[in-house]
């Protein structure tokens, strides 16, 4: 039932694909799109901070009639700026120093680290229901995302589709040619961090191999710059969606790690 996107440009969609699109447009994360009326719809707007490393700008909600703007520690709902927790007819908009999150009575919540990490959960009557960036939601790995009826698509093929398109917006699609590298090396390194006895809890609530296959991609970009951002950000995507899966991770932290 979860959709996320962390660190270096990762995806995961509703159905447990896992992909890295490194777009900087405006594109639409899972919106309700099988009826002519859309019941929500959640865009989100990715930039490069001062570190160079990519991380969300804003996110653009639609709820019914409501729209709901945030921005690190910022909330606007229907052009007005509102201070949190901020209820309104079905709608909830909490925000501390870590964490903003919407429940949308719906059947959708919504969790920004108000940085690189954002986790959609969207209740099953959704299901084969959603497009975008996290997939059409009908259980089925690969199949309508990266194959398509006779179309196959490569995940930068596949993100480039989800953009929305803004007048007077200028912004570059990423080359569909240059999909990412694959990368099998590190994988024991990787393999080490993400079976650690603090994560004992998590092997069997999480498919284990997606995470180490994303650490991988983020050990082969970091290119030996082993900042925090490279090593920490999947190790944190993990935790975050053990525990939201009712796992209990230990202190994985360290004074001299993350």
């Amino acid at each position: 039932y979860v959709c996320s996107t962390w660190g270096n440009n990762h995806f995961k969609t509703f159905d447990g694909d896992i992909y890295q699109f490194p777009g900087i447009c405006e594109y639409n994360f899972a919106s309700d799109c099988q009826e002519s009326y859309k019941e929500f719809s959640v865009h989100i707007q990715r930039a490069l901070n001062s570190n160079n490393h990519p991380e969300i700008q804003y996110i653009l909600i639609t709820i019914k009639d409501f729209t709901v703007y945030l921005r690190p520690k910022l909330a606007v709902v229907d052009g007005r700026i509102v201070k949190t927790p901020y209820y309104s007819s079905g709608l909830l908009i909490e925000s501390n120093d870590i964490y903003t999150k919407v429940y949308a009575k719906l059947g959708l919540i919504l969790i920004w680290n108000q940085e690189d990490a954002l986790m959609v959960e969207l209740d099953s009557k959704f299901n084969n229901h959603t497009c975008g960036l996290c997939g059409d939601y009908n259980g089925v790995p690969i199949y309508n995302e990266f194959i398509n009826g006779v179309a196959s698509y490569n995940s930068i093929t596949y993100g480039n589709l989800q953009k929305i398109s803004k007048p007077n917006t200028k912004c570059e699609d990423p080359d569909e040619t240059q999909a990412l590298p694959s990368c099998n090396e590190h994988r024991n390194e990787c393999e080490r961090l993400l079976t650690s006895s603090a994560f004992a809890d998590c092997r069997l609530r999480l498919n284990l191999e997606l995470y180490i296959q994303a650490c991988m991609q983020d050990k082969c970009a970091c290119n030996g710059n082993e900042d925090s951002f490279c090593l920490c950000s999947t190790i944190s995507e993990y935790s975050r969606q053990c525990s939201h899966a009712g796992g209990r991770p230990g202190e994985w932290r360290t004074q001299y790690f993350c």
